[in-house]
């Protein structure tokens, strides 16, 4: 992600998130040894399950786009499971399968990709967006 599209970015972030996300939270343990300085798969212990209810399968899509994107080593991929969790913790499955939806009908051709770049659609867009911009603060 360029410079400019995160500050862009996080400018849409409302500061109680941003002030949120700055401190560490002090239940999560740093693992020793190899693993120092890893992000944890969960970034809370205190993560509302009943807010994650994204199936398996699109955290797993979401995992090799994100490691297809950032490199494919054991520590990117602890990053990438941490930004899909931070992600469910905001946007309920259903706004997210939206989201996701109009920006692969956005990359189609012609006339009916036309039908997904209306303003209409881009409030869950931006909501998505928003969600992306905190994982990447909490997780990379």
């Amino acid at each position: 992600m360029t410079m400019r599209l995160l500050l862009a970015t996080l400018a849409l972030l409302p500061l109680a998130a941003l002030a949120q996300t700055a401190a560490p939270d002090p239940a999560v343990t740093r693992p020793a040894g190899p693993d120092r300085g890893a992000v944890p798969a969960v970034p809370s212990s205190t993560m509302d399950e009943a807010l994650n209810d994204y199936p398996t399968l699109a955290r797993a899509d979401y995992i090799f786009g994100c490691l297809a994107t950032n490199g494919q080593d054991r520590d990117t991929m602890r990053r990438c499971a941490c930004s899909i969790d931070v992600i469910a913790s905001i946007l309920p499955y259903e706004a997210y399968e939206r989201a996701e939806t109009v920006l692969s009908m956005r990359l189609a051709t012609g006339e009916r990709s036309s039908l997904f770049r209306i303003p209409a659609t881009e409030t869950g867009v931006a909501d998505l967006r928003r969600a992306q911009a905190e994982a990447e603060i909490v997780c990379f």
